[in-house]
Formats: structure tokens, sequence, C-alpha cells
């Protein structure tokens, strides 16, 4: 996005990706591969590519990876799920949660791939907010 981050509305646009615990994560993938085609990348997920509506050049993905059941990275939560939305302007949406009291539980984080940032719901699950 070439556009000022403050002109952006602060908000989730699409699901970025769902991750979730089982027993025996790379036996599971591989029924996965074998029985409904899914292709595991070299993070051991399935990549779902589609197109952005309001800009069809902008090839966006979804991402689909299990977990080892317990596994740290869902902390503090307690679910056997985490869903990763995709949002724009991070930043100001981050701004807005912790004026709204939502429990935000790190820094932004900024890779090649994009800014991450991680925070809890009312109910305890821990989402994963992902601005590409």
């Amino acid at each position: 996005m070439e556009n000022n981050s403050n002109e952006i509305t602060p908000k989730v646009t699409g699901i970025g990706g769902i991750f979730f615990f089982l027993d025996n994560p790379k036996e599971t993938k591989d029924w996965y591969a074998k029985n409904l085609g899914l292709e595991i990348n070299d993070w051991g997920s399935a990549s779902f590519e589609s197109r952005n509506l309001e800009n069809p050049e902008q090839i966006e993905s979804t991402q689909w990876c299990p977990f080892k059941k317990g596994d740290a990275y869902f902390s503090p939560s307690k679910k056997d799920f985490m869903v990763n939305y995709r949002v724009q302007n991070i930043e100001g949406l981050v701004t807005q949660l912790k004026a709204n009291g939502v429990t935000v539980l790190d820094d932004i984080e900024t890779y090649d791939y994009g800014k991450f940032v991680h925070i809890m719901d009312t109910e305890g699950n821990k989402i994963e907010l992902w601005e590409p």
C-alpha cells in the first residue's frame, strides 16, 4: 500500500490464516496432501491464493497450518485454534484496540512478508493480526 497509513481505516479485511492443534501434524499434513491435494510449503502450511476485489492486480493468500498440540505459539490461549486476520493500517488498529481496552500481547513485528501483532478476545482466544 502506497497510501499514507493515517488515511486508511484501521480494520480487518479478510482471513489471513487458520491455525489449529493436532496430535500428529506431519501425518495429518500428509493425509491432506494425499487425499485433498494440499501442497505443503517449506513452512509446513498450505497457501490458498486469491485476488483482491478492490485491486485485482494484488494477490492475497490464506494460510492453513496445523501445529503440534500444546505448541507455545498459541499461548496464552488455552484453545485448540488461532485465526489470523488480514488487516489494513495495523498501527492505527493497535492504537484503537488499546483505547478500547483490548489486551495487546506484543509489539508489532515487521518481516519481509508483513507486520504482525497478537491480541486476546473476550473468550480467551489468541488472535494474530497481519498486514501484508
